[in-house]
């Protein structure tokens, strides 16, 4: 793996300094002795806040790979479920102190309290569509382009390839994952009020989601690939789970 390069921000409100920094010892040592870790593009982490990072969401995992991969101090908001995790990493995300949301739900809390770690310098890490329950790119939801937009926040596109094979175990295996970086976009300075802000968010949700597309291997582009016989074989996945429930 690429030498980490240290980054300084601004920013200096994290939160559980100590705890996060035995947790990702703890995380370097899982991922070591579990994959080989690539990652490629760390010369386009900016050296400055507010800073957005997004990526592809096809596994619970994909947070700590963030955390592994770029050397950010990160705040994240996540769901309040981990459907498919093993109870050994299922602790993780309170530990660390995620902005919980309600899948479901309109979350105002985590939505503010993000939005004030962005508006003081700050990284956040999101994951646009909302939820791991398919291995293709889907539509995003409307939080990532909201909080980009209410606080002109750079946006730093990640894409994820391989994480999905580290569970379950296999003895005497290591698997790759690589991670990809690309270039960072925005700031967006927009009006999104009324219908035509509701349709501008999700043409930057789709920006964005674009941006991951070219990170991550053809065959997983899903609702964002040229490619019509890859778009047909994704089709339904799009569908939001909670849209009509409330994630407990």
């Amino acid at each position: 793996m690429e030498a980490l390069v240290r980054r300084k921000f601004e920013f200096s409100g994290y939160r559980r300094p100590f705890l996060r920094g035995v947790l990702k010892q703890l995380i370097h040592a899982g991922f070591s002795m579990l994959t080989e870790f690539r990652v490629c593009g760390l010369d386009n982490v900016p050296s400055r806040g507010p800073l957005l990072v997004v990526g592809n969401h096809f596994n619970f995992l994909d947070p700590v790979v963030f955390i592994e991969a770029l050397p950010l101090p990160f705040e994240f908001v996540g769901g309040t479920e981990m459907p498919g995790a093993p109870p050994i990493v299922r602790w993780i995300p309170a530990m660390w102190g995620v902005f919980r949301v309600h899948r479901g739900s309109v979350s105002r809390d985590a939505l503010k309290n993000a939005q004030s770690v962005l508006s003081r310098g700050g990284v956040l890490g999101i994951f646009p569509e909302g939820g791991s329950w398919a291995e293709v790119l889907r539509p995003a939801r409307p939080g990532a382009a909201l909080l980009a937009v209410r606080t002109e926040a750079q946006i730093l596109p990640v894409g994820l390839e391989g994480v999905t094979n580290v569970f379950p175990v296999h003895l005497g295996r290591r698997v790759r994952v690589n991670v990809r970086i690309g270039k960072p976009f925005g700031p967006f300075r927009e009006n999104i009020r009324g219908r035509d802000g509701r349709r501008r968010l999700e043409e930057i949700g789709d920006m964005i989601m674009n941006k991951v597309a070219e990170l991550i291997p053809r065959e997983k582009r899903g609702y964002y690939s040229e490619d019509p016989d890859v778009r047909a074989a994704a089709r339904g996945t799009e569908l939001y789970p909670w849209d009509d429930k409330l994630e407990k």
